[in-house]
C-alpha cells in the first residue's frame, strides 16, 4: 500500500520536477566519476600507487605518503574554509567523534595497510595502475565492508555508542577560529617538509658492493 502511494505521490509531480530528479542522480554519478579519475591521476602521478613507496614509509626511509596526505590536508582545508569565508554554500559533513570506533577502526585499517602496502584509495588506484597484487586486498576490504555491515548493530552498541563525543571539531571545542588551526598545520607541514628534505639530504647513500 506504501509503494502505491509513493507511486501516485510522484507520479503528481509536475513535469520539470521529475525530470530534474532523474536528471540529478546522472550528474552526480557524471561528477563523481570525473572526480574519481582526478584523484586517481593525482594519486598515480604522485608515486602513492607504488608498493615500494607506501613500504618506504612505514620504514622511514620514503615519505612520499606523508607530504602527499599533508598537502592535501592543507590545500584542501584552506580551499574549503576559504570559500566559506567567502560567504560560498560549502556544507561540512562531520563525522561523530566515537573515540572507541576510531581507536579501534584505526588500529585494523593501520595493521592492514602495513601487510597489504596499500590503504582503500591507493589500492584502487594501483588496481588501475596495473598491479594486479592489490586484488585480494580490495577484495579482503569489500569482504570486511559486508561483515561490518552485518555486525554494525553489535558495532554501535559497544564501540562507537560508549564515548561518543558527537559531532565537534578541534577549534570549537578550543573555542578559536578556524584559521588558527589552518595556519598552525600549514605551517607545521612546511617546517616538516624541509626537515624532511634536509635530513635525506644529509643520509649517506648506499653503493652497490663491486
Amino acid at each position: 500500500m506504501s509503494d502505491t502511494l509513493t507511486t501516485l505521490a510522484v507520479t503528481t509531480l509536475p513535469l520539470s520536477q521529475l525530470a530534474s530528479a532523474a536528471v540529478a542522480p546522472g550528474k552526480e554519478l557524471l561528477l563523481g566519476a570525473i572526480t574519481g579519475l582526478v584523484f586517481g591521476f593525482l594519486l598515480q602521478r604522485g608515486g602513492v600507487t607504488r608498493y615500494s613507496v607506501i613500504a618506504g614509509q612505514f620504514l622511514l626511509k620514503d615519505f612520499t605518503v606523508l607530504k602527499v596526505m599533508l598537502t592535501a590536508i592543507v590545500v584542501g582545508a584552506i580551499g574549503v574554509y576559504g570559500m566559506r569565508s567567502l560567504g560560498m554554500e560549502v556544507p561540512l559533513h562531520l563525522k561523530t567523534a566515537t573515540l572507541w570506533g576510531n581507536l579501534v577502526g584505526g588500529l585494523i585499517f593501520g595493521v592492514g595497510m602495513v601487510v597489504l602496502g596499500y590503504c582503500p584509495g591507493t589500492g584502487v588506484a594501483a588496481l588501475g595502475d596495473g598491479s594486479r597484487h592489490a586484488i585480494p586486498g580490495l577484495l579482503g576490504m569489500v569482504a570486511g565492508a559486508a561483515i561490518y555491515a552485518e555486525l554494525h548493530p553489535w558495532f554501535r552498541r559497544n564501540l562507537l555508542e560508549p564515548l561518543d563525543l558527537g559531532k565537534v571539531t578541534l577549534y570549537g571545542q578550543a573555542g578559536v577560529s578556524v584559521w588558527v588551526f589552518v595556519v598552525g598545520l600549514a605551517a607545521i607541514a612546511v617546517a616538516l617538509f624541509i626537515t624532511l628534505e634536509r635530513w635525506g639530504a644529509n643520509r649517506p647513500t648506499a653503493h652497490p658492493a663491486p
